[in-house]
C-alpha cells in the first residue's frame, strides 16, 4: 500500500498582517486531486517540478515546471497529475477588492470594479523566476513584515501593467435570472436550497435550469451551493473557528461533509488548513520574545 510522504503535505502560509494574500506550497502533487471548482480570490500558480493538467473552463492545458497559470475569480478550473507523475506547485491567492483597488489606482482600470484578466498562462522564466522569489519572500519567517508588503505590491503591479498589454476576451454575459439564482445561493448557501424554490424564482424547469445554469457558471446549482459552503468554512478556519463549528455555520450537515467536500475542492484537510493560522501565531509570538 502506497503511503503518503510529508512532501504530498500542503504548506499554507498566511499573515494576518497581510490578509489579502495567501499561499500554498505542494512539493509533491501526486495524491494532489482537485474537482472542478472556483475561488472568490484572484489566482495564480507556478508549476515547480514536473508536469500536470489545468483545466480553465473550457480550455484544457498541459503545463509543465515554468509555467505558470492565472485564474479570474469565479472562473470554474482545476489542476491534476498526469498519469500519477511527480509535480509541485505554488498557489497563490489574492483578496479581489485589494487587487481592484490596486490596479484602479495605477490607471488600469476606469472604475473601481473587478475586470477579468484574459491571460490564461505565461511562460516566460523571467516572471517565474520573480513569482519564485516572491514565494520564498513569503515563506520565509525571518523575513520583515515591509519586505513582504513590498514584494507583493511591487511583483503584482508589475505584472498587472503587463497583462494589460494583453488582448481583452469578453466573456458572453450571463442572462440577468442566472445571474440572480447565483446570488440567491451565495445569500443561502449556509441554508437547505431546494430544486423546487430554484425553479419558481425562475421560472424554469428542473432540467432546464441545470443545464442553463451549468453552461454559464461551470458548476450545477448543487455542485456551486457546496463550493460556496468550502469557501464559507475556509473563511471560518481562517479566523480559527473550530473545525465542527465552522463545517455547521457553513451549512453543512455535520464535521465529516465538511471534511469530505473541503478534501474534494481544496486538495488539503480542514485540519491543514486551519493550522496554517495557529503556526503563524507561534511564529510571531516567538519573534516577539
Amino acid at each position: 500500500m502506497k503511503t503518503a510522504t510529508n512532501n504530498s503535505k500542503p504548506i499554507f502560509w498566511r499573515d494576518a498582517r497581510l490578509p489579502h494574500v495567501e499561499l500554498r506550497k505542494v512539493a509533491d502533487g501526486r495524491e494532489v486531486c482537485y474537482a472542478p471548482h472556483t475561488h472568490t480570490q484572484w489566482s495564480m500558480g507556478a508549476i515547480t517540478g514536473g508536469k500536470s493538467t489545468f483545466q480553465y473552463r473550457n480550455d484544457h492545458y498541459r503545463v509543465q515546471a515554468g509555467d505558470l497559470v492565472l485564474m479570474n475569480p469565479e472562473w470554474v478550473h482545476t489542476c491534476n497529475p498526469i498519469d500519477n507523475q511527480p509535480w509541485a506547485y505554488l498557489m497563490l491567492y489574492v483578496d479581489t477588492a485589494w487587487l481592484t483597488d490596486l490596479r484602479f489606482r495605477a490607471g488600469l482600470l476606469p472604475e473601481p470594479r473587478w475586470q477579468d484578466l484574459s491571460t490564461a498562462m505565461i511562460s516566460d522564466p523571467i516572471w517565474f523566476e520573480r513569482y519564485c522569489k516572491l514565494a520564498e519572500c513569503l515563506l520565509e519567517p525571518e523575513n520583515e513584515l515591509l519586505e513582504k508588503q513590498s514584494q507583493v505590491v511591487e511583483f503584482l503591479s508589475d505584472l498587472m501593467h503587463e497583462l494589460a498589454r494583453q488582448p481583452v476576451t469578453t466573456a458572453p454575459k450571463t442572462p440577468e435570472i442566472l445571474t440572480d439564482l447565483a446570488l440567491y445561493l451565495d445569500e443561502h448557501a449556509a441554508d437547505d436550497v431546494s430544486l423546487d424554490i430554484l425553479c419558481e424564482l425562475s421560472g424554469f424547469s428542473p432540467g432546464h435550469l441545470i443545464r442553463a445554469f451549468k453552461q454559464h457558471f461551470g458548476l450545477t446549482p448543487h455542485a456551486y451551493l457546496v463550493n460556496r459552503r468550502v469557501q464559507l468554512g475556509r473563511q471560518q478556519l481562517k479566523n480559527g473557528t473550530a473545525i465542527a463549528e465552522a463545517a455547521l455555520n457553513a451549512g453543512f450537515a455535520d464535521q465529516p461533509h465538511f471534511q469530505r467536500a473541503f478534501k474534494r475542492l481544496m486538495a488539503a484537510t480542514p485540519n491543514q488548513y486551519r493550522r496554517a493560522s495557529a503556526d503563524h501565531k507561534v511564529e510571531a509570538t516567538r519573534r516577539q520574545q
